[in-house]
């Protein structure tokens, strides 16, 4: 099937099954990111952060990119299935010059039958939306992270992260941004000490190599 074809199929399909959606996930979540945009209207054309909770927690982002203006929109343990459902809220007040997304780990972790290349379709899906919406908006797409808590998916996240990589090889303004394999350490394992107590989430020396790896592709 051609990949503009397919992408199409996936978009209908998954907007089929929002729409029957009664209980939303992180509902709460999205409600207090309308609330900042009320109370301060929000600045367009920085750099937009969406996806799950590794984006969540860097709460002090901005501390580590004083050269760039970004927003953190990122919510939750959320999947990629919650990023397209929620995809008006989290794109439209925004008109950013950059999306970087990290999104993909939690749709593994949460369903055993999600695939490598469950992933990859769903990520095809969101970016087919951003695109429609953001034409020459720049992506860049962070890697799902290896993590000592997650290390029996590997295999998965690690074909999704291929087969997503192969994909943004093939389209203009894009980069995928490879964290995997500097948070391994010589034993090709997990860091342990850049990780908190729930072996899942980084502390601060984990997104410092998350700073080196994402600075040199972020846009000014």
């Amino acid at each position: 099937m051609n990949i503009k074809v397919r992408i199409l199929f996936l978009l209908l399909l998954f907007s089929f099954v929002g729409c029957k959606v009664k209980d939303k996930p992180y509902w709460e979540d999205i409600q207090k990111f309308k609330t900042i945009d009320q109370q301060n209207s929000p600045i367009q054309q920085r750099i937009l952060f969406i996806g799950s909770s590794s984006f969540t927690y860097w709460k002090d982002v901005q501390e580590y990119f004083p050269n760039h203006s970004i927003t953190n929109r990122a919510f939750g343990g959320s999947t990629l299935l919650n990023l397209i459902e929620y995809k008006n809220d989290i794109l439209n007040p925004y008109h950013p010059k950059q999306i970087v997304i990290y999104c993909g780990e939690n749709d593994i972790a949460n369903d055993d039958k999600v695939t490598g290349e469950t992933v990859y379709n769903r990520f095809l899906v969101l970016f087919e939306i951003i695109k429609h919406k953001y034409p020459d908006v720049f992506v860049a797409y962070v890697s799902m992270k290896p993590s000592p808590s997650r290390w029996h998916l590997k295999d998965k996240m690690m074909d999704g992260n291929r087969r997503i990589e192969t994909f943004l090889k093939s389209e203009k303004n894009t980069v995928f941004i490879n964290i995997w394999d500097k948070m391994l350490d010589e034993k090709g394992k997990p860091m342990g000490i850049i990780f908190l107590k729930d072996s899942l989430h980084m502390n601060p020396k984990g997104y410092e190599i998350w700073k080196k790896e994402i600075a040199p592709n972020l846009k000014f």
